[in-house]
């Protein structure tokens, strides 16, 4: 008897028995489904967190005033040790693309009588190249209105949809910031949400330092962003940054750093893990239903043996070995969960387009997690029924004939 007898006598036996083949393969089709809408959340979340950090730049360090557990002090504001002028030295030094300090707060955007909360965030025309921002409309504010302390400012999406008619084009019209006066030279293109959830298009960028004399009344800088020239040199920067403002600032060899900087690329990598480490234990919990279907099947499985008793018998009577009853079992066993993988897999694809839908969570279903979903449900059917199977194969042909339901 060959593997393709084995199937065909396999179908049959399915066939024959329809509720309870559907019945049985419920715990497998539960199973992976779950394995595959879990991983698929989990991969997209992953990539959506990727995403969002990318957007805050590439070969990125952030420096932030204030040492270790200071430095988050430090980003709102209550530590103030840099400046414009520590910006401008580490613009100096090898392998530095873009610096671009920033200082950031809300106001009240006005114009024509309609008025919206918005984050400023005073700046430098290098945070352009940073954060790869694009105009659709007129252009970013330059060096010189830095230099002159120019009251320009640059509109996020958001800000424009709810202060303007539709239709309205922005640019040399005038908005009110925290009732000051400023002439819009730009409109940005889109950027979405960042990490944290935050609208990226609810900003306006002016010159950090018309934030500094108009807005807030400071000498100091909140955040300096620095751009490396490649990814292999973003360790070489980070010491040399640390080197500079440790001798800028005045620091004695026993005192510690007041500022703090930040490798992007390694928060990148943290973010990862963890994603993946979370995808990982979804799916985990998930197998657990595919362990239960097996169960189901070793159980029906069984059940099947003790009916197809004489069967057993008949056919080791004219001439079928061990083997053949082994395999013929064991193929049985396999169908029943390729069967419920395969219907796991559609559904689990569907669920994961689902859950996209109504949480608005991107989803990611890759061959990594159909292939997985296939190989163990495959496994199960071997693991769970190898038992039955031999319990059938070890049958004795005569008392298989004489046995009575």
């Amino acid at each position: 008897m060959n593997i393709t007898n084995n199937f065909q006598i396999s179908f049959s036996g399915l066939k024959a028995n329809k509720l309870r083949s559907v019945l049985t393969m419920l715990g497998v089709i539960i199973g992976v489904s779950a394995v595959i809408i879990m991983i698929a959340v989990g991969q997209g979340a992953s990539k959506r967190i990727s995403d969002q950090i990318s957007s805050m730049g590439s070969n990125l360090l952030m420096v932030f005033p204030g040492a270790g557990q200071g430095a988050v002090r430090g980003a709102g504001g209550s530590v103030n040790t840099l400046t414009l002028d520590d910006a401008e030295a580490i613009a100096e030094l090898p392998f530095v693309n873009y610096v671009a300090p920033e200082l950031s707060s809300n106001a009240t955007i006005e114009y024509e009588g309609q008025t919206w909360t918005a984050q400023y965030n005073g700046t430098t025309p290098d945070m352009q190249g940073i954060r790869d921002l694009s105009t659709v409309s007129g252009s970013f504010f330059t060096e010189d209105d830095v230099a002159d302390t120019n009251l320009v400012a640059v509109l996020g999406k958001t800000i424009v949809d709810n202060i303007y008619p539709p239709g309205v084009d922005p640019v040399g019209t005038t908005v009110r910031v925290n009732k000051l006066a400023f002439t819009v030279v730009g409109v940005l293109a889109s950027k979405g949400a960042s990490i944290g959830g935050q609208d990226q298009d609810n900003v306006l960028y002016i010159p950090v330092s018309t934030a500094q004399k108009r807005l807030l009344g400071v000498k100091y800088v909140r955040l300096i962003n620095v751009q490396t020239a490649t990814a292999d040199s973003m360790g070489y920067v980070q010491s040399s940054i640390e080197s500079l403002l440790r001798d800028r600032h005045h620091l004695a060899s026993t005192s510690s750093d007041d500022f703090n900087v930040r490798n992007l690329a390694s928060v990148l990598e943290t973010a990862e893990n963890a994603t993946a480490v979370m995808t990982m234990l979804l799916a985990s919990i998930a197998a657990v239903s595919l362990l239960v279907g097996g169960i189901g099947i070793m159980n029906i499985m069984l059940v099947s043996v003790t009916e197809r008793t004489r069967e057993i018998g008949l056919r080791m009577a004219v001439g079928a070995t061990e083997g053949n009853i082994l395999g013929q079992f064991l193929v049985e066993a396999m169908v029943l969960c390729l069967s419920g993988g395969i219907i796991g897999i559609l559904l689990g694809v569907a669920g994961a387009k689902i859950v996209s839908v109504l949480a608005g969570w991107p989803t990611s279903v890759t061959m990594f997690s159909v292939l997985l979903a296939t190989g163990f449900s495959a496994a199960i059917g071997i693991f769970f029924g190898y038992y039955p199977a031999k319990k059938a194969a070890g049958l004795d042909p005569i008392e298989a004939l004489r046995f009575e339901k």
